[in-house]
């Protein structure tokens, strides 16, 4: 059983498995821009009914979430089920990577442009580091990773510019919602590698999922959302984005959980760099 572990751990911490793992989770990611966007007018939802987006948000999640169990427990040959002691840290991890990022994401972005929200949401690889550096002491912080992170950004910022530049003004509700989705985000992946440690990543990731999808779907219910239209397209492309959701984010559980997250965050710029691409 040791060895197995330290197979798999050798394996999870290859550079190039490290590389293909997060950039198949970057590009998950960043297809969900366009087909979160293409879902909105399949199901008919419009821009400014943020209460149907986040019913929408609710139900491909909760979905999310039923998939990575199902996978998580055909590969694992038995279903999986959380202990006793891990359902309070399955909580916290649903308030905070979906609940609250998504919440302050999907409110954020209905004031503010995709631009701005994109370079934005870019941030988190920085914040994710301080917070794994300077508060949990996870890993130490360097100039190289500082470096690599002032390169990312900008990189995001230049894919994101336009012939009439960039818009600088700023509003609480929006581009404000959007960092606090940022750090709710930042937050959850510092405390799914620390979780990590004594838990199975997918067991965490596809729990937390179904919790946050049934809360944020309670939410947009009570503000008067409502999601119709269930056809063949549309529903393909609702189980396409749980999909994504459930690949991207147990694979990514996983990596953090053998590797730093730095090593592993830094990739999260490439998502928007998807976005634009696709």
């Amino acid at each position: 059983m040791k060895e197995k572990k330290l197979i798999k751990e050798e394996f999870m911490t290859k550079t190039i498995i490290v590389w293909l793992g997060a950039m198949l989770c970057c590009a998950l990611w960043g297809s969900a821009f366009p087909c979160i966007k293409i879902g909105y007018t399949l199901f008919s939802i419009p821009s400014e009914d943020t209460a149907a987006q986040i019913l929408f948000a609710g139900y491909r999640f909760t979905l999310a979430g039923i998939f990575t169990i199902a996978i998580g427990s055909v590969l694992n040959r038995g279903f999986l089920l959380p202990k006793k002691e891990s359902i309070s840290k399955i909580i916290w991890l649903s308030m905070l990577q979906t609940v609250a990022q998504y919440l302050f994401f999907y409110v954020g972005l209905a004031h503010t442009t995709g631009v701005k929200a994109s370079i934005i949401e870019a941030m988190n690889v920085f914040i994710a580091i301080l917070v794994a550096s300077l508060i949990f002491r996870q890993e130490e912080l360097t100039a190289k990773k500082m470096l690599g992170c002032v390169i990312g950004f900008l990189g995001v910022v230049l894919v994101n510019v336009t012939k009439s530049g960039l818009d600088t003004s700023l509003s609480f509700t929006g581009e404000g919602f959007i960092l606090f989705s940022t750090v709710a985000y930042a937050f959850s992946s510092v405390y799914l590698k620390r979780y990590s440690k004594k838990e199975n990543p997918v067991i965490l990731s596809g729990y937390q999922f179904v919790a946050g999808g049934i809360i944020m779907s309670f939410c947009g219910i009570v503000m008067g959302g409502s999601v119709a239209g269930f056809r063949a397209a549309s529903t393909a492309m609702l189980l396409y984005l749980a999909l994504v959701s459930a690949v991207a984010y147990s694979l990514w559980g996983i990596l953090l959980k053998y590797n730093p997250i730095s090593r592993v965050a830094v990739f999260g710029f490439m998502t928007p760099v998807f976005g634009v691409i696709l």
